[in-house]
C-alpha cells in the first residue's frame, strides 16, 4: 500500500511549542486538532459507543490517547501504536509560594524533571498550567496561560561567587523567581486567579509551570535548525499526531494509536503516566466495543507493535568524546532507532525491524544510537510500556543538542522525516 505523507513542517512545529507551554495545553492543542478532524471525544466514565467504527480521544489530564477503528476488521485486529511524553522539565510553582528576601518579592519555585538549572537563570519567565476550580459542590479545569514576563530568575553577579566561574545552583535556594519590590508578600495565587478570572476563594488546587517566553524560531544557516524549548518531547508530539492523522486518513492492517503521556520526566508513575492502566484500558476497551473479550483483547496485544518516541542525542561539536565513537548521530540525518543492552531503551531486534522497514518505506534514512557504555543512559516510556501491554515495542527518536536546557536545537529537516517514519509505522501492510 502506499506510505501515508504527513503535512509536518519545522514552522508547524514552532507554532504547536509555542501553542502548548504544558502538558494540559499539548494535549488541548491536539485535541483541536482531532476535532476538527471529525474525532470524538469519549469519557472515561461513561460507557463508549459498541459495534461501530469511529475516530476517537480520552483526555487525562496531561495525557491523551487517540485511535481509529476503520482498520478494525475483527476483535483481534493489533494496534499500532506511537507513544510520547507531554512534559518537559521546567520550574514549577510551590503550594506556599509567597516570600519576602531583602526588599524583593520572591515566587518560591522547584524543579521539575532533570532541568539543566543554569539554563534557567535571566530569562523573561511566563506561567502555565491548570487550576481546580469550585463550581457549587463540584469542581472544574481550568487552563490558564500568561504570557507576560512576570518571573525572572537572577543569576548571581561573577564578582560575588567564590571562583569567578559562577555558582553551582541550590535548588532549594536558588531558582526561586523574582515579580517585584516591597517589603509585603503579596499573593501570587490571587494574582493567578484573578489572570484566569475566576475567583481566588475558589482555586482549590493547581498545578502551575514556568515556560520560556522567546518564541520557537528556525534558525541557521539556511534556516535549517529549529531553536525552541520543550522539544524533548514535543518534537514527537508534534510529529506523532501528524503522523497519526495522516495514519487515519490511510490506514494499513492494524489500529492506529496516538498515546502521550504525562509524568514521563519524574519517572511516569502516576494516574496518567505510562505507568498508569490509561493505555491498557483504552485499549481492552477498544477490543470490547468490537465485540471481543479478553481472549480477543489478549490476542490483538500479541500481535501489536509499539514505536515510544522521544527525542535522541545528536553528537554536541563541543563534545563529541561525550559519545560512543562508532555511532555519530547527525541532526537533519534522519529519526534515529535508540538501542540498549540493559533495557534502558525497549528496542528489541523485532522493533527495530518493524521501524527500520518503516523507514525505508517512508524513503528516509535511519540512524542508530548507542549510549557510551561507561556513562549512565536515561530512559524513556518504552520499557514501561513494553512491560504493562506486552507489546513488541522500539525506542527511537529525532536528534537535538541541548536535551532538557530551557531552550533546545534540532534539525528542522528532521521534522518532516520524523513524522513520515512514524507515518509509515503506523500504516503496515497485511
Amino acid at each position: 500500500m502506499p506510505v501515508s505523507t504527513t503535512s509536518a513542517t519545522a514552522a508547524g512545529l514552532c507554532s504547536f511549542i509555542d501553542e502548548s507551554p504544558s502538558p494540559f495545553h499539548v494535549c488541548a492543542t491536539v485535541a483541536r486538532e482531532l476535532d476538527a478532524r471529525g474525532f470524538t471525544r469519549l469519557a472515561e466514565a461513561q460507557p463508549w459507543p459498541d459495534g461501530e467504527t469511529g475516530r476517537y480521544y480520552v483526555v487525562r489530564g496531561g495525557s491523551l490517547v487517540a485511535w481509529s477503528t476503520a482498520a478494525a476488521t475483527a476483535p483481534i485486529t493489533p494496534f499500532r501504536v506511537v507513544g510520547a511524553h507531554t512534559d518537559s522539565p521546567n520550574l514549577r510553582v510551590k503550594q506556599h509560594p509567597d516570600l519576602v528576601v531583602a526588599g524583593w518579592r520572591v515566587v518560591g519555585l522547584e524543579p521539575y524533571g532533570g532541568a539543566l538549572l543554569n539554563s534557567w537563570l535571566d530569562r523573561d519567565l511566563g506561567l502555565s498550567g491548570r487550576l481546580s476550580v469550585r463550581a457549587g459542590n463540584t469542581v472544574r479545569e481550568h487552563l490558564i496561560r500568561v504570557d507576560d514576563p512576570i518571573l525572572r530568575v537572577p543569576q548571581l553577579a561573577i564578582h560575588l561567587s567564590e571562583d569567578r566561574r559562577g555558582v553551582t545552583l541550590d535548588p532549594q535556594r536558588h531558582v526561586n523567581a523574582v515579580w517585584g519590590v516591597g517589603t509585603e508578600p503579596r499573593s501570587f495565587l490571587r494574582y493567578v486567579a484573578e489572570r484566569a478570572g475566576v475567583p481566588a476563594g475558589d482555586v482549590l488546587g493547581w498545578e502551575l509551570m514556568t515556560h520560556d517566553l522567546t518564541p520557537s524560531r528556525i534558525v541557521g544557516d539556511g534556516d535549517d535548525l529549529v531553536s525552541a524549548p520543550r522539544l524533548d518531547n514535543q518534537g514527537t508530539c508534534y510529529a506523532g499526531s501528524h503522523a497519526f492523522l495522516a495514519a487515519v486518513d490511510d490506514p494499513g492492517a492494524a489500529i492506529p494509536v496516538l498515546a502521550m503521556f504525562d509524568h514521563e520526566e519524574v519517572g511516569s508513575q502516576s494516574d496518567r503516566g505510562a505507568q498508569s492502566d490509561l493505555l491498557p484500558a483504552v485499549l481492552e476497551r477498544i477490543a470490547l466495543a468490537r465485540g471481543g473479550g479478553r481472549t480477543e483483547y489478549l490476542a490483538a496485544l500479541a500481535g501489536s507493535v509499539c514505536a515510544s518516541g522521544d527525542m535522541a542525542h545528536a553528537t554536541h561539536p563541543n563534545y563529541p568524546e561525550r559519545h560512543e565513537p562508532a555511532h555519530r548521530i547527525e541532526v537533519n540525518g534522519g529519526p534515529v532507532l535508540k538501542v540498549n543492552q540493559n533495557l534502558r531503551y525497549a528496542t528489541d531486534a523485532a522493533g527495530a525491524g518493524a521501524f527500520a522497514l518503516a523507514a525505508a518505506q517512508a524513503g528516509v534514512p535511519l540512524q542508530r544510537y548507542v549510549h557510551r557504555a561507561d556513562l549512565p543512559c536515561g530512559s524513556t516510556i518504552g520499557p514501561m510500556t513494553a512491560a504493562r501491554t506486552g507489546m513488541s515495542t522500539v525506542d527511537v527518536g529525532a536528534p537535538q543538542l541541548a536535551m532538557h536546557s530551557a531552550r533546545e536545537l534540532m534539525g528542522a529537516h528532521d521534522v518532516p522525516a520524523y513524522a513520515a517514519a512514524l507515518a509509515a509505522f503506523l500504516t503496515p501492510a497485511e
